[in-house]
């Protein structure tokens, strides 16, 4: 009787082995970005002194719990002073960048101010980056104002000069370092080392289920070690790795936005989503609606402030503190 080739016994093995253990099972990769859909656990009408037109571009949470906002047609800065009856009041804070004291440093006296995104670094001191002049602004509470001196020829390619509202639209701050999105046309971050205003990276970052080779950052977020990017055109929020420039989750806030009572009036592709503020327990959310109303509202033409619990924050157990 032949003696079957080894080869052909060993693969006869492996075929029988298979065979008990039954059909394949696709297992989750575990260094895949976690994916979760956000839901408002808490919603507010935005109210301006006088009713005026107010387009939120903007959110910081600063160290205290108070919550900032920026309106893209006029400073200063506001304080968001949320209600119990659904109404956040929009108060002014007169000492963080003054209209006035803005203008005379922007190297443009009479152009309009076109200002979006906030944030705050570790020494107290607030940044507002501007978008139609493509400037940093920073100061302190009651401090005078300063505009950073930063050479962006090394990111030049990424701007797109024919547009000026494709440009700055979000900024934080984690260490020494500033990160500040140009908007669109060609979407990208930019990272400037504070200490000596240079330019020293640049990145994108896509959607997990929608990549694209551009897309819509309308603000940034630093929280423990971690950049928040906020892509308007897909309506998500991304958490990245600053080192990996790798996207760690996304948070899908459709359903938020485009729910019946708050979907707005609106033209354009993408949503109204300009402000993006984290913690340990929340996301919040800010919308600049162009002075469009809702659909279930017609004639109110106020934005939307939202809170939602983060579905990945850890609940305390019994043995924790």
């Amino acid at each position: 009787m032949p003696v079957p080739h080894r080869a052909t016994w060993f693969g006869a093995l492996l075929l029988h082995l298979a065979t008990l253990a039954g059909p394949a099972v696709n297992l989750p990769d575990p260094s895949a970005p976690a994916h979760h859909h956000l839901s408002a656990s808490g919603r507010w009408l935005l109210h301006a002194p006088g009713n005026i037109r107010f387009d939120a571009s903007a959110l910081l949470l600063r160290p205290d719990g108070s919550l900032l906002t920026v309106n893209d047609k006029a400073l200063p800065v506001c304080r968001i002073e949320t209600g119990t009856n659904g109404i956040a009041r929009l108060i002014p804070q007169p000492d963080l960048f003054p209209q006035a004291a803005v203008q005379a440093v922007s190297g443009r006296p009479h152009a309009p101010l076109d200002c979006e995104g906030l944030a705050q670094d570790d020494q107290g001191r607030l940044y507002v980056c501007e978008e139609s002049g493509r400037a940093v602004f920073r100061t302190r509470p009651g401090g005078p104002v300063e505009r950073l001196d930063i050479d962006w020829t090394p990111v030049r390619k990424w701007f797109n000069a024919a547009d000026p509202n494709a440009s700055f639209e979000g900024i934080a701050v984690g260490g020494n370092r500033l990160y500040v999105a140009n908007e669109r046309s060609i979407g990208r971050i930019i990272v400037v080392d504070l200490p000596s205003l240079k330019v020293v990276d640049d990145f994108q970052v896509t959607p997990i289920d929608r990549p694209a080779r551009d897309v819509h950052y309308s603000d940034l977020c630093w929280w423990r070690d971690e950049l928040w990017v906020l892509c308007r055109e897909s309506r998500c929020i991304l958490r990245v790795d600053p080192t990996t420039r790798s996207v760690k989750a996304q948070y899908d806030y459709a359903e938020v936005e485009q729910a019946p009572q708050n979907a707005y009036f609106n033209p354009l592709p993408y949503g109204f989503v300009e402000g993006l503020a984290v913690n340990d327990d929340s996301i919040w959310l800010v919308v600049d609606n162009n002075g469009l109303s809702r659909r279930v509202a017609p004639t109110d033409t106020r934005g939307l402030l939202f809170r939602c619990d983060r579905p990945d924050r850890v609940q305390p157990g019994p043995t924790q503190r």
